[in-house]
């Protein structure tokens, strides 16, 4: 079963021929969190896109305008 697994395969653990819980192959993840010297590099790398206050302002503006 640990092979099976191991390979890529998703089993499902059953009680009474009811199924109870899947067996996945574990992924691992890595934290959503950066440093903050890694966050401003990429931010002072990529920079926002020129036309972003542009499409908020038409958001702002169809929220406020909505009944």
């Amino acid at each position: 079963m640990v092979a099976a697994v191991r390979s890529g395969e998703r089993l499902s653990l059953t009680v009474n021929r009811e199924p109870v819980a899947d067996i996945v192959p574990h992924q691992a993840t890595r934290s959503p969190w950066v440093p903050a010297s890694t966050l401003r590099t990429i931010v002072a790398e990529a920079g926002a896109d020129a036309r972003l206050l542009d499409d908020l302002a038409d958001v702002r503006g169809a929220l406020l305008d909505a009944p």
